[in-house]
């Protein structure tokens, strides 16, 4: 029988990777679990902030994670999202990996019926929340010589009506069908598309949602562990995701709910 050599130590590592991170607005972040995970497996990071009224949230957590690139993006604004990755392909050539953690509706849309959102209401979501991971997808594919990870957040919402999840249910269904797509379309070139799905967390952008206390709750108690998952559990999981360990994962929606998606 051939021999089981034992796992190097540093075989899991991030060390001399560059990512990008989008949509860290404070420590509760998922975003910001995420960078701070694959931070400390020696990952070197470009940070955005939406706008000057975030920055100074933003900008303190980025310094701490040592980021040479601390920068303005709303996808809203022409030309805001070309300007990060010009200033990454300046600093740095290259980019090993992309975080896409944003998402966007009207509050009159996202707690009303689907059935009565608005047009415009409906594009805006659907340019904030999903075309704007299609964006970020195709300025990092040429930075990404030697292969790369785009990774998205979903939930499970897309799949499954959630209650009060309301118009964000078809735009997460539609991000999941995207990221398909383009893993198909950027496999050649070992850039790999994924989107991670945590249950219910309790950050900045789901307090827009109607009784999401109610929804952490409900999730809690349908989960086999009987537990949410929290940002460190997003953060590690990230991390091996854009890590040269997951290098044959693409195309797919993976859970971190503590199984809660499993039950009806």
């Amino acid at each position: 029988m051939p021999e089981i050599q034992a796992a190097p130590v540093s075989l899991m590592t991030l060390a001399g990777k560059k990512g990008l991170v989008v949509g860290i607005a404070n420590e509760q972040s998922i975003a910001y679990g995420i960078a701070r995970h694959c931070r400390a497996y020696g990952a070197e990071l470009a940070v955005t902030y939406l706008n000057e009224k975030s920055e100074r949230f933003v900008r303190p957590l980025a310094e701490a994670l040592g980021s040479p690139i601390i920068v303005p993006c709303d996808v809203r604004e022409d030309g805001q999202l070309e300007a990060v990755f010009a200033r990454i392909a300046e600093k740095w050539g290259k980019l090993d990996f992309l975080i896409h953690s944003i998402a966007f509706a009207n509050r009159e849309d996202l707690h009303g019926r689907v059935v009565d959102c608005s047009r415009d209401g409906f594009a805006l979501a659907m340019d904030v929340s999903v075309h704007s991971f299609i964006r970020m997808s195709r300025l990092a594919e040429p930075l990404m010589t030697d292969g790369g990870c785009l990774m998205t957040v979903s939930f499970y919402g897309g799949r499954k009506v959630v209650d009060n999840y309301n118009l964000m249910g078809p735009v997460k269904a539609a991000l999941e069908s995207a990221t398909k797509y383009m893993a198909v379309e950027l496999g050649p070139k070992r850039i790999r598309v994924v989107a991670l799905s945590p249950g219910p967390l309790k950050t900045r952008a789901a307090s827009g949602i109607a009784r999401f206390d109610e929804l952490m709750d409900a999730a809690a108690a349908k989960a086999p562990t009987n537990q949410l998952a929290t940002i460190d559990d997003c953060g590690s999981f990230a991390a091996y995701l854009v890590s040269d360990l997951a290098k044959s994962v693409t195309g797919t929606t993976l859970f971190i709910d503590g199984g809660t998606h499993i039950r009806g």
